[in-house]
């Protein structure tokens, strides 16, 4: 399971060592700093310097086993200098430099939370930040450094660090997108663990060859587009995350022009894809070597996929390319994962059913359905549990529960938070108390013939009138039900009042949402699209499809929904904003 690597290999220090060894001009990493022709390189030998220089400055400033802040936007020097932690034997801690004017919240939370020694970034970077130093006094008990003006020659410097696959290797800030950030411990054994699994599902080889996007700070794109790639010695071509977002056809065309065969990201960016990408610009790309599409982070829709295998079947796109996988911080990453070679597993369920925790398959026209998209099976050396979240109990096969996992790769726990760590972590189901332990995932699925279906998250659950509504189908219903809702940026939630729950719908309206209002409401047409006839349209197509009534909608200005560093939307700071009157309203 180990990609034929030497049995010697316990960390990554061993294993890029390894590589430059054996292959020291290879190319494993290039950046499009453009996203399309301006390219820079690392091969594993300049990885391999690079990293040991910075490394000789660390030990120089930095005891072995503290922390150091990883601060830089996606590029080369992020790899550098993240190797860099690992060959001092220090742990590093990936974050990014907050954009002008955007809080630096998380940043000091991490910094409160991880209490590091010293942060890494470039020279640019720490004098944008210098700027703001008066805003966030974390940032100036620390002690700074310029990567990129560190000499190759310090490398001579360099000494081996006391490291084994037991040494903390990082922290992996989950995204905060159900509470605040926390730090979740990861090993090298957990690294290597899991980039075995991610190799051998996605049956990688030296021939295999990456495309990503995905940011470097989160766990999808630092261990499934960085280390995966360095694990099975094939190149991968990396672009920063807004220029795929500032122009989604540049992911597509980067896979057609490096003849990727590797590269994937949430459900929200083959949704972009269709979406935004001129069927002009279609006619243009080759998608016939892509062999991998992966897709997790986030719900995985079935219409989606559709739509995208519709829209770039002309190009050589299969179906059986997409990948539907499941994975958290937590388990360092994958989880499950299905076989390569077959198209994804879907089924169709009764929806009443599912919101009373019951699977009961549906091909009935009459009836309200939900077709779900299945994440694959269990891996070797894991388990994964269908349990009932409050007895503890398994659950049947018919039944939706807590997902629960155990194995090689699951994480060490949270720093610093011994009792959630505890909670998390170390769980037993009642049936089998000498099974274990589990990592509790507080996300809700069942088991179907072995495959995973994920069905949501357990605390974003609504519960009215003692039935279960997912959070994701309220929010898919109003995006779809107005072309002046932005996509991606809507939040469903409840809260309690007098007594009962109430629903609540927050969406953000398109840039030129006042400019179509405006335009419609002179022309004197009876169809003005105002903001009430848009909350309308909302009201109506969420009645008409969850048999829900909202309590109240709220349109906002674009970029109003608090979001994680990932992207994904916060739904319980859009209900504590909505409950403290703070939410940018729409006027």
């Amino acid at each position: 399971m180990m990609n034929n690597l030497d049995k010697k290999i316990k960390t990554l220090v061993d294993l890029l060592q390894n590589r430059a060894r054996k292959n020291p001009s290879q190319i494993g990493y290039s950046f499009l700093l453009d996203g399309e022709t301006e390219t820079v390189s690392l091969t594993y030998q300049q990885l391999q310097q690079h990293s040991q220089a910075i490394a000789a400055y660390l030990q120089s400033v930095c005891p072995p086993g503290e922390r150091a802040l990883l601060l830089y936007q996606p590029g080369l020097e992020y790899i550098t200098a993240f190797f860099g932690c690992l060959y001092a034997g220090v742990v590093a801690v990936p974050a990014y430099p907050p954009r002008p004017n955007r809080s630096l919240a998380r940043i000091q939370t991490i910094i409160q939370d991880s209490q590091p020694k010293v942060a890494l970034a470039t020279k640019s970077i720490i004098s944008s930040l210098e700027r703001r130093a008066s805003e966030t006094p974390e940032l100036n008990s620390l002690g700074w450094l310029a990567t990129d003006h560190i000499a190759n020659n310090f490398a001579e410097k360099w000494q081996q660090p006391n490291i084994n696959e037991n040494t903390l290797a990082f922290l992996q800030y989950t995204s905060g997108s159900t509470a605040t950030p926390k730090g979740v411990m990861i090993t090298h054994s957990n690294l290597l663990h899991n980039s075995s699994l991610i190799h051998q599902c996605f049956g990688h080889s030296a021939e295999s060859k990456g495309v990503i996007w995905l940011p470097p700070y989160h766990d999808m794109g630092l261990i499934g587009g960085i280390l995966q790639p360095l694990y099975g010695g094939f190149p991968v071509i990396l672009m920063s995350p807004l220029i795929f977002l500032q122009s989604p056809v540049r992911w597509l065309k980067t896979i057609s022009q490096y003849k990727g065969t590797t590269s994937g990201g949430p459900n929200f960016a083959y949704d972009l894809c269709v979406r935004k990408i001129k069927p002009e610009q279609i006619q243009t790309l080759d998608l016939s070597s892509w062999e991998v599409a992966f897709n997790g982070a986030e719900p995985i829709s079935a219409e989606v996929l559709e739509r995208f295998v519709k829209t770039f079947a002309v190009c050589g796109f299969r179906q059986e390319a997409f990948y539907p996988c499941y994975g958290m911080a937590e388990a360092t990453l994958i989880i499950s994962g299905g076989n390569k070679f077959a198209p994804p597993v879907k089924t169709t369920v009764a929806a009443n059913a599912l919101e009373q925790n019951q699977i009961i398959s549906s091909t009935t026209e009459t009836e309200v359905t939900k077709k779900l998209v299945g994440c694959g099976q269990t891996l070797p050396d894991q388990q994964i549990k269908i349990v009932h979240p409050e007895k503890l109990t398994i659950c049947p096969e018919s039944q939706v529960g807590e997902i629960w996992a155990s194995g090689p790769s699951i994480a060490q726990g949270y720093w610093g938070k011994p009792e959630e760590s505890k909670q998390t972590f170390e769980a037993y189901t009642a049936d089998i108390p000498t099974q274990g332990p589990f990592l509790r995932t507080g996300d809700l699925g069942f088991l179907a013939s072995g495959e995973l279906f994920v069905t949501g998250r357990l605390k974003d659950v609504i519960i009215i009138n003692g039935r279960n509504h997912y959070p994701q189908d309220i929010e898919w219903t109003v995006e779809q039900s107005h072309p002046l809702i932005r996509p991606g940026c809507t939040a469903g939630f409840s809260f309690e009042l007098a007594g009962e729950e109430r629903l609540v719908v927050v969406a953000e309206v398109e840039r030129n949402f006042r400019e179509f209002r405006r335009r419609n409401g002179k022309s004197g047409t009876e169809n003005s699209d105002n903001s009430q006839e848009l909350i309308k349209y909302i009201q109506v197509a969420v009645s008409r499809n969850h048999d829900l009534q909202i309590y109240q909608v709220l349109l906002l200005k674009p970029g109003a929904i608090p979001k994680t560093s990932s992207g994904k939307v916060q739904r319980y700071a859009c209900r504590d904003a909505f409950l403290a009157g703070t939410l940018q309203i729409f006027e």
